[in-house]
């Protein structure tokens, strides 16, 4: 029997949380300083820190979106996916170094530095709220597969979910938030390698064949025509190399991913983090994103309004009794991994880029508890953003709706914290004004937007708001050159991030 919901099941997912918990509360005593709570005390082994920012890098909405994709075009997702590949590599090779050396305390720090005290407190307040939406949308992600895979109220799935996920970050910071990435890697892996097989016997099993080969044959002659190309609809050539440079953009200056960078033991090790991660993503998404291609034959005809819960639906469909525990417990995986990272990184923000600009000659222990409070305070507005978003949701799939959100922010914060780490001859006062003029752009883009839709389009949003904060990047150097002393400390931060390995 199959698509039944057992006591087995939520045995499964209760243990689960349970040994999350367990996790925080062995490394609550091990997280004495800040510091410890939230840079690991740059000792993190690379392997576990990669496998940390690859978890960091999903969720389960990747594998509500994505799935919905691969459902109705086939091959596309994987293609969206391995764009993080070159990504992941360039960040090896130009940025991973330079991470571990610039950042110290949080992942936004270096900009006081490279730029100006005043712009990374802007930055703080302003990209906080990006973190916090990213956050939600994951949040709301994991609601709607529990929702559907095991008959939770999606209110009780995304409140649980989130208060686990504070409580164990809240308890161990990072090294708990490490821990639990290499724990509940396995889970997803022990899922995600058993659902192919499972899909290709109940592929067999549609015109009374068996074997794993006589599936795949059904799997062939029930798909439609171009469902392997690689490119389809909306999700064009165009579209992906769009995408490429989003993506791009948030594998390298996302908070929490920042984090495993300077997290590791050497320079060497960042490099080696990077490489694995890459591996990683590229081996991932074919065997990811199969069950829902295979369900376009087993599960024909869904509608558009359900496709977001189209691999819940196929774990009904030919999970056994009690396994269906054990998929839960892996899109939470997914979810808490990625959750945990940014909540203990935006903490960071908060505590080392505000708290600490205040109140400077905190304790140690004052510091301490204002990076648990940091870590509540992040993790319970994500929560109250996530039920707002569930009301407002409508029928926009949450891939477009990531999208929108990223297109319109992301580029006005990435674009001067990578220009600040590459690019020697910008200016200190430039950052500042590429990340007010930038936002400024793309919520005037957005609003225009409501009179021509397409410009909120990721396609036409994200290029369009790069280009206007480069040009703000510009015309700030060209209006508020350095003076020869700002200059002299630009020249030293650039020494130190170019020093010997």
């Amino acid at each position: 029997m199959t698509g039944s919901i057992s006591i087995i099941d939520y045995a499964v997912v209760a243990v689960f949380f349970v040994a999350m918990v367990g996790v925080g509360v062995h490394y609550a005593r091990r997280a004495t300083t800040s510091d410890q709570f939230f840079g690991g005390d740059k000792v993190v082994p690379w392997w576990l820190s990669g496998i940390s920012f690859y978890m960091n890098s999903f969720s389960a909405l990747a594998f509500v979106m994505y799935s919905a994709l691969a459902y109705k075009y086939g091959w596309v997702p994987v293609t969206v996916s391995w764009l993080s590949v070159p990504a992941v590599l360039l960040g090896a090779w130009f940025l991973a170094v330079r991470w571990r050396r610039a950042a110290k305390g949080s992942p936004i720090d270096y900009i006081a530095e490279r730029y100006t005290p005043g712009m990374c407190r802007t930055l703080a307040v302003l990209g906080l709220p990006m973190q916090l939406l990213d956050n939600a949308l994951k949040l709301l992600a994991i609601g709607t597969v529990v929702g559907v895979g095991m008959g939770f109220p999606l209110f009780w799935a995304i409140g649980i979910s989130g208060v686990i996920i504070v409580l164990y970050t809240f308890l161990g910071g990072l090294k708990a938030t490490l821990a639990c990435d290499f724990i509940q890697f396995f889970v997803i892996l022990a899922v995600v390698l058993a659902l192919p097989f499972l899909c290709l016997s109940r592929l067999a099993a549609l015109d009374g064949g068996a074997g794993l080969a006589h599936g795949f044959s059904v799997f062939l002659d029930g798909v439609p025509s171009g469902f392997f190309n690689f490119t389809a609809g909306r999700y064009t050539w165009v579209y992906m190399l769009v995408f490429f440079c989003c993506v791009g953009s948030t594998l390298s200056t996302n908070w929490s991913l920042v984090q495993r960078y300077y997290a590791t033991r050497s320079d060497r090790d960042a490099r080696k983090m990077a490489y694995l991660v890459a591996a990683l993503l590229f081996a991932g998404p074919p065997i990811f994103f199969f069950p829902a291609m295979a369900a376009r034959v087993f599960l024909p005809g869904l509608p558009d309004a359900e496709m977001n819960g189209v691999y819940a639906h196929l774990c009904r469909e030919v999970l056994p009794v009690g396994m269906m525990g054990m998929v839960v417990a892996a899109m939470f995986s997914a979810t808490m991994s990625s959750l945990a990272g940014n909540f203990n990184a935006a903490a960071s923000v908060v505590v080392n880029e505000l708290y600490l600009k205040f109140v400077p000659a905190s304790s140690s222990r004052s510091k301490m508890i204002a990076a648990r409070m940091a870590t509540v305070l992040v993790g319970g507005l994500v929560l109250a953003l996530t039920f707002v978003m569930q009301y407002v949701q409508g029928a926009d799939d949450l891939f477009n709706l990531s999208n929108k959100v990223f297109g319109v922010f992301l580029p006005p914060i990435a674009v001067p914290m990578l220009g600040g780490l590459l690019i020697r001859r910008l200016s200190r006062r430039a950052g500042m004004a590429g990340l007010v003029g930038g936002i400024a752009f793309g919520l005037a883009l957005f609003s225009v937007g409501a009179r021509w839709p397409f410009l909120r389009e990721m396609v036409w949003s994200f290029p369009l708001t790069a280009a206007a904060t480069v040009v703000c990047l510009i015309v700030g150097t060209a209006l508020w050159p350095d003076a020869a002393e700002e200059r002299k400390a630009v020249d030293g931060f650039f020494a130190r991030l170019e020093g010997a390995a």
